[in-house]
């Protein structure tokens, strides 16, 4: 048996777009339920927010979102990132370019002090990221 741990986010009525860009970026299989199809509000206005969808990669990469119901209180953090680190230098580059198209590079991607290649951004919907690419070992 295993055990996974994945990044759940949480979007006020931007989930979809969220999850869907989050797919455009990793690829992958992404399936979404809304409150209507759950039964999980009889506030019309949520109707066709995001209950929960889940994004799973080729790669193993499990991401979940979902919209924040109207009657909680959503305040957006910024005491967490999404961490996504590798020897694959290509692809992570690449999941960068996309993370960071819209968003904001807060620590660019290029040679850390300890050797390996490591980036910071918040893409377009505040989600933070942190990229770690393998350095050549010495």
């Amino acid at each position: 048996m295993s055990v996974r741990l994945n990044p759940y986010l949480g979007f006020r009525d931007t989930a979809r777009q969220a999850i869907e860009f989050y797919r455009s970026v990793f690829g992958g299989e992404l399936t979404m339920n809304t409150f209507a199809e759950l039964g999980a509000s009889e506030d019309p206005r949520e109707a066709n927010k995001i209950m929960h969808s889940m994004l799973v990669t080729d790669d193993g990469l499990v991401i979940m979102a979902a919209d924040t119901p109207n009657a909680m209180p959503y305040t957006p953090g910024s005491s967490h990132s999404v961490s996504l680190s590798g020897d694959d230098e290509a692809r992570l580059r690449g999941y960068w370019e996309k993370l960071s198209d819209g968003g904001a590079v807060t620590v660019p991607l290029e040679q850390a002090p300890w050797g390996d290649t490591f980036g910071m951004c918040v893409d377009s919907f505040g989600v933070s990221w942190m990229v770690n690419i393998t350095g050549a070992p010495a």
